[in-house]
């Protein structure tokens, strides 16, 4: 066999194994050349075999890319169901307002999607970071490689086996946040146009990378009390080539509901029946209101079809973006798409929190945070009970940092989020939990900082708003879009 061709057989086995994805990109013919050292005439040869072949199209200033039809699983013609079809993503328009008008540094931030950095223990971490930069063999910074350094993999390792779970090491892939793990995750188990499913209302940033990898989504409901719509979820899995499931199964963003573990038991075993892996967030674990970690769907898991995604960005360190997959059966694959991508988190990151986990007093620090937790969203409640009409509702977690709050249906959210902003308050308008818009009448409130005189007033200027019609009233009947 001659070079080009060996060169050519080694790109068509990552293409069907799916390592390298439709409409990914091929290594350009320079860094080819580098990377198998061969000579540029030898990599054209094998791209343009493969071109013959259908595998991969070149696109003029672009590059090379592996077809769409390429490396795809069969597929089923989907059987479909009144209000149930799969439907694209397009919500970023709506996020991006949302996110710019609300980061204003003098707002008071009960929109935002993070903790207080006064609750988190910055200067430890940021000592731990010292600490590992002056020890740390200039040979070993490369360490961190996927799947990550050794180390703090080991550490997430123990996090696991605390928890009463047994995660092997080499299960573990570190990445640059949870947002990272989870869409890896969604890119190597979909193409572009297939369906995976997904929860109504969910995490806003979930929706943002649907849309990037051009996936096709069915939405199954998440009450705030109940959970998950086990049934609804059946009749989608029965009626569609639904690829994956991308859910969060405790202290649900946004709504705060946590299932069962009887449920996420009747989830998994649903899920393997039909061999549908299941991609779940699980960046709140940490934040248990109760005196025990709650079970997360990947305790149940006897496939390794659940791909656990976690993060520090939530409970520890928000800004060393540092992120993982316990991805079972599929962690070789998320280690080469973690290789092809932004290739490592950072190596000073992972050790720093690696040695925090050692030697910080992790634990000490989350038992303190989560009593603060608890007496924020104590204050949270009772200041809406006080301050908002009669008949607005909001849901009271076991843990995280947020309440989905149900407004009067005269209140449109997008313009109680638009006039709160005009009071210098920011909140998370329900219409961006969601594909379609729907949720006009929610929103989602942070009770993660100390509460303080500035936090009641905001409350309480919240709730006087939602009495005002001439600026909240519901004007609007269609699905929310931006202007």
């Amino acid at each position: 066999m001659k070079r080009y061709e060996r060169l050519a057989k080694q790109i068509s086995e990552l293409i069907k194994r799916g390592d390298l994805p439709p409409g990914a990109r091929i290594p350009s013919v320079r860094s080819a050349c580098k990377a198998w050292g061969v000579s540029p005439a030898t990599v054209f040869r094998a791209y343009y075999l493969l071109e013959d072949r259908g595998m991969i199209k070149a696109r003029p200033r672009s590059g090379y890319f592996v077809s769409p039809t390429t490396g795809e699983l069969p597929r089923q013609r989907p059987r479909t169901s009144p209000g149930a079809d799969p439907k694209t993503v397009n919500i970023s328009d709506l996020v991006f307002e949302v996110l710019k008008t609300s980061r204003q540094p003098e707002t008071v931030p009960l929109g935002s999607a993070f903790l207080s950095p006064t609750l988190l223990p910055m200067a430890r971490v940021g000592k731990s970071c010292a600490t590992v930069n002056r020890s740390t063999p200039l040979a070993s910074m490369v360490d961190g490689l996927p799947p990550g350094f050794d180390g703090l993999r080991q550490q997430i390792s123990l996090r696991y086996l605390m928890s009463g779970m047994t995660v092997p090491v080499d299960e573990i892939v570190i990445t640059s946040g949870a947002l990272e793990a989870l869409t890896l995750s969604a890119q190597l188990l979909a193409a572009p146009g297939d369906v995976i499913v997904i929860e109504k209302p969910t995490f806003y940033a979930a929706l943002q990378a649907i849309e990037r990898l051009r996936l096709n989504v069915v939405e199954i409901p998440v009450d705030p009390v109940k959970g998950h719509d086990l049934d609804a979820l059946a009749r989608a899995l029965q009626q569609h080539p639904v690829r994956a499931c991308w859910f969060m199964t405790s202290f649900h963003n946004p709504t705060g509901v946590t299932l069962g573990d009887s449920r996420k038991q009747a989830l998994v075993d649903l899920l393997a029946r039909h061999e549908v892996p299941l991609i779940e967030d699980d960046v709140y674990h940490e934040l248990h209101f109760g005196p025990d970690p709650v079970r997360p769907a990947k305790f149940f898991d006897r496939k390794g079809l659940v791909i656990h995604c976690g993060s520090f960005a939530k409970c520890l360190a928000p800004g060393y973006r540092i992120g993982w997959a316990a991805a079972g059966r599929f962690a070789d694959k998320l280690e080469r798409a973690k290789w092809m991508t932004t290739l490592s988190a950072s190596m000073p990151a992972q050790r720093a929190i690696a040695d925090y986990l050692e030697h910080g007093g992790y634990e000490r620090f989350l038992h303190k945070l989560r009593r603060e937790l608890v007496h924020q969203q104590s204050q949270m409640l009772d200041a809406i009970s006080r301050y908002f009409p009669a008949d607005t509702t909001a849901t009271k977690s076991d843990g995280g940092y947020f309440t989905w709050v149900t407004l009067p249906d005269r209140v449109d959210s997008i313009q109680f989020f638009q006039a709160a902003l005009s009071s210098g308050i920011s909140v998370a308008p329900g219409p961006i939990f969601s594909a379609d818009g729907a949720f006009r009448h929610c929103v989602r409130l942070n009770y993660g900082y100390p509460w303080s005189a500035q936090l009641e007033n905001a409350v309480a200027a919240l709730g006087a708003l939602c009495a005002d019609e001439s600026r909240c009233g519901t004007r609007l009947a269609g699905p929310v879009r931006p202007a």
